[in-house]
């Protein structure tokens, strides 16, 4: 059925396109459409996966305008539960975008306080509570400016909750389901992998420090559920920390900026007399990996597969993207994937007799 409404949509889109929509009559126009909005209301794309880990990009991008990658978020569903890697630009509409229910999110995991991290915190909170209902705030977890930033939030948000609790009825939305609560954790030590959620079933949420000075509040998070782990870089240069806790892991997901390119923008731009966008790009790459460093932690961290992601800059055609990996290959054997918004890797649990 999926792939007949598909099928349908794409006719429907070529006959606009090449202005023939008066030829498409309304009658099959709204009963598409009734379609398509039953199938997409009845699916999770994530809930509806085997028991594992499964990792989508909610946001693939950077600050920087992309049309194939929106700003830092990852969806990670471990056994039962959803839970969002930062909250990035766009990252709640593509929750929806990509057939995952935003109601479904259990809490936030914030690596730091770069805006691009943290500026689509706000929506997240409104759609899931719209979407969930209940009379529980949505968690952030993060370090202690957590504290902060869902203070901020949450006051921008106040009037616009108001107005809809008198608009929808208190019975559908409650006032103390809505909004954010600040679950901070002391930043860990060095060398340290501290524990921040555990679940009965088995999910495990650690943070461990990453280099992104002069942020001194950054972190990153491994995974672990059902003998499956997935380390988060969050924002970082090359960090021997991360390397010591993504040991073995079989999905790292790691940032990664192409000074090559971004240098090269930068002198595009000062040519053009625009010397602050010139020295923003050449300022940017100090505290950044570039991708063979990326490829560099994922080789000495031993993980299974690397995952870019957070990328830098904007690379919207396949020549750009080539670059981006030149050299990638030659310090890293394994698996490697150059994220886009919706990318998706699927790691089924490991059953302890198949680790055995």
């Amino acid at each position: 059925m999926r792939k007949i409404l598909g099928l349908a949509a794409l006719v429907l889109s070529s006959l606009t396109a090449t202005g023939c929509a008066s030829l498409v009559p309304e009658g099959m126009t709204l009963r598409l459409l009734d379609r398509a909005v039953a199938d997409a209301m009845s699916r999770d794309d994530l809930a509806d996966l085997p028991d594992g880990i499964h990792v989508m990009l909610c946001g693939a991008g950077s600050p920087l305008a992309d049309i194939k990658r929106s700003g830092p978020c990852v969806a990670v569903q471990a056994g039962e539960h959803l839970y969002i890697i930062d909250a990035g630009t766009n990252g709640a509409r593509n929750l929806g975008r990509f057939f995952v229910d935003v109601g479904r999110v259990e809490a936030v995991f914030l690596t730091h306080a770069h805006s691009d991290h943290i500026d689509g915190l706000g929506e997240l909170g409104m759609l899931r509570w719209l979407n969930r209902g209940g009379n529980l705030p949505l968690p952030v977890h993060g370090p202690p400016v957590v504290e902060g930033i869902v203070a901020g939030f949450n006051q921008a948000y106040a009037a616009d909750i108001g107005y809809r609790v008198a608009h929808q009825g208190a019975d559908f939305a409650r006032a103390n389901g809505a909004g954010l609560e600040a679950f901070p954790f002391p930043v860990p030590e060095d060398g340290e992998l501290a524990t921040v959620l555990e679940t009965p079933d088995g999910v495990r949420i650690s943070a461990f420090t990453v280099e992104h000075e002069p942020v001194t509040e950054a972190v990153g998070y491994r995974i672990d559920y059902g003998g499956r782990s997935v380390a988060i870089s969050g924002d970082t240069k090359k960090s021997d920390n991360l390397i010591r806790h993504s040991r073995g892991v079989d999905l790292l997901l790691h940032e990664a900026l192409d000074s090559r390119l971004t240098n090269r923008i930068a002198a595009a731009a000062e040519k053009a007399g625009n010397t602050r966008a010139a020295q923003m790009m050449r300022d940017v790459a100090s505290y950044h990996a570039t991708p063979v460093e990326a490829a560099e932690s994922a080789a000495e961290a031993g993980a299974a597969h690397l995952l870019f992601y957070h990328i830098a800059p904007q690379l919207p055609a396949a020549p750009l993207e080539r670059i981006f990996l030149k050299g990638v290959g030659d310090v890293y054997t394994g698996k490697v994937t150059l994220g886009t918004d919706g990318t998706r890797i699927s790691l089924p649990a490991v059953r302890e007799k198949e680790q055995g």
